[in-house]
């Protein structure tokens, strides 16, 4: 085995969009950073994180793939149609004003999955968001209305996080639990 076989992989489980939906959040980030200043994210690394698993050894990788394919989900729209700043990191994010009951059965689903498979991850409470601009500037003011998005949810990927990148391990499509039996 050579030593990129054997050091550890960073990755995170997150939905990712279609180019078209990425691009139209994309839009967003001249307008915010107008008033805002920081750096924009480039758009094709624009996601909404599920799960962070952080460093993870490459031999268990094929079992946190199998835990994946676990997970049933019903598919969904999530809308993005505010923008938001956290002040504590310097982050201005695109947010949704209201979460798909489905978007939290998903991150639920996976965490217990996770779990199940002795898989550790820093439990926090969900908030769903892209990020899409860095080292912002802003106040607690609202900040401007933007266009609403909408993202088609029917599946989610396993990210791994590199330097310079996000590359797609795996895409698990959605695959909704079987009807309960009447006996």
């Amino acid at each position: 085995m050579n030593s990129s076989e054997l050091s550890p992989v960073k990755v995170f489980f997150a939905l990712w969009p279609t180019a078209a939906e990425r691009d139209r959040l994309a839009a967003w980030q001249a307008p915010l950073q107008q008033v805002c200043g920081g750096r924009a994210m480039r758009g094709e690394t624009l996601h909404a994180t599920l799960l962070f698993i952080g460093q993870l050894g490459r031999d268990r990788l094929e079992s946190l793939h199998l835990a994946a394919q676990e997970v049933r989900a019903e598919a969904f729209e999530l809308r993005f149609d505010t923008a938001r700043y956290w002040g504590h990191n310097h982050i201005a994010y695109a947010a949704p004003g209201r979460v798909p009951p489905q978007l939290r059965e998903l991150v639920a689903a996976l965490e217990q999955r996770m779990t199940g498979h002795r898989f550790k991850f820093e439990p926090r409470v969900y908030k769903p968001h892209v990020t899409l601009l860095r080292n912002a500037q802003w106040s607690d003011e609202p900040l401007p209305a933007m266009s609403p998005v909408c993202w088609q949810i029917g599946d989610f990927a396993l990210i791994q996080s590199l330097p310079e990148e996000y590359r797609v391990l795996a895409r698990f499509p959605f695959h909704p639990a079987p009807p309960l039996s009447d006996g």
